[in-house]
């Protein structure tokens, strides 16, 4: 895994960078993750490693599947990675890249997972506190999960915040222990 992530990072911070020069962050954004989302699918992965099928067609396969998010930069940028049997690493290519765009747009991305619904409140509570606590604009992503207990686990960047009732329980018992 962490192989991987080595490989994809110089062609995330090179798509990056054609990004930002031409001021296309959000664009390149939507299409490398509609591309990670084809990579993943279990039929593209046997296209593309199937030898019956060429780098050229898959690329153009790729190329149908975007439809008018398609440039010539991405078609380039797929067709080196499919040349240089790549094509594998474009989630990881996406995740970096997200990473990077937060970085340049001053924002990060909080994932909380809590026990119930948060209310609006608590989200712009929570909202407010990580913005100042990292210095960034903060977009929340909410899920539910009711083995918490109570309370949230919250993860941004390498922050991550466990106030789940079941995260205080399990840290008493290895203090008692």
């Amino acid at each position: 895994m962490a192989e991987a992530i080595t490989i994809a990072r110089p062609y995330a911070n090179a798509v990056f960078s054609i990004a930002n020069q031409k001021g296309e962050l959000k664009a390149w954004s939507d299409l490398l993750a509609l591309f990670a989302q084809c990579v993943a699918d279990p039929k593209m992965q046997s296209i593309i490693s199937s030898p019956a099928i060429s780098d050229e067609q898959v690329v153009t396969l790729m190329a149908d599947i975007a439809g008018e998010l398609m440039s010539d930069d991405a078609h380039n940028t797929l067709a080196l990675l499919a040349e240089n049997n790549r094509l594998q690493l474009l989630g990881d290519i996406a995740v970096i890249y997200e990473e990077l765009r937060e970085e340049a747009e001053q924002v990060i991305t909080a994932d909380i997972t809590s026990a119930m619904k948060l209310t609006v409140k608590q989200e712009k509570d929570i909202s407010a506190a990580l913005k100042t606590r990292l210095g960034r604009d903060v977009t929340l992503n909410t899920s539910i999960d009711k083995d918490l207990l109570g309370g949230a686990i919250i993860r941004a960047g390498d922050l991550i915040i466990d106030g789940s009732a079941l995260g205080k329980l399990n840290r008493l018992a290895n203090a008692i222990i």
